[in-house]
């Protein structure tokens, strides 16, 4: 790998507050939203990874965001945590990733971004609980938990495939059992099951 250049790979779901199925992935963020507005949390685990020297191996990030209306519209709003467990140099390096200043899956988001509503530090509890179930926990900022939704076999979530989405292009579908975000002015809970949720392998780099 050449001086500045990064990869990472490892799992990632999210959890948001449009009702199952979210519109956004079938219309590539052309829909919109269940409830007009948007507001979405991407968990991040990193199995394996390195930003140039900087090894990233078993670190995790989130990425939470409102939308106002329609996603492809954008004026999105972000912010990014950061695992607790990193070291600065850590920290700058997933930051740059996220943030898509290195270029990347998340450098296409870029556009969309109206305002960045910052960045933190805290400590971060993800859980792959088994192949269709995830759990998330950042202190008293979000947690979520998603379980898949079952396919004709039923070991096996349902997928979307070729989807407009960074993460990755196949997403298994799932609903959020339990959503609450208290971060960077965003403000969302919902318990109820009925919300949208995605997981999937992820594997970036530039």
């Amino acid at each position: 790998m050449s001086v500045g250049g990064w990869q990472i790979s490892g799992d990632y779901f999210e959890t948001c507050s449009c009702d199952f199925l979210c519109p956004c992935i079938p219309s590539n963020l052309a829909a919109p939203p269940t409830r007009g507005w948007c507001v979405f949390a991407f968990g991040f685990h990193i199995d394996s990874g390195r930003h140039g020297a900087v090894a990233l191996d078993d670190l995790n990030f989130v990425v939470i965001g409102r939308t106002p209306g329609v996603m492809a519209e954008g004026n999105w709003e972000v912010g990014l945590i950061v695992d607790r467990r990193a070291s600065h140099d850590q920290q700058t390096a997933i930051a740059r990733i996220a943030t898509g200043q290195d270029g990347g899956p998340m450098a296409a988001v870029g556009p969309l971004v109206g305002k960045i509503l910052g960045s933190e530090v805290r400590t971060i509890a993800y859980r792959k609980t088994g192949p269709m179930s995830r759990e998330l926990s950042v202190e008293d900022a979000v947690q979520q938990s998603v379980a898949g939704v079952a396919g004709a076999n039923a070991s096996e979530p349902l997928y979307v495939d070729n989807t407009l989405h960074p993460a990755n292009t196949r997403l298994a579908l799932g609903r959020a059992s339990n959503c609450r975000v208290h971060a960077f002015g965003i403000e969302w809970e919902d318990a109820t099951g009925r919300n949208n949720g995605h997981f999937a392998p992820f594997s970036w780099r530039a």
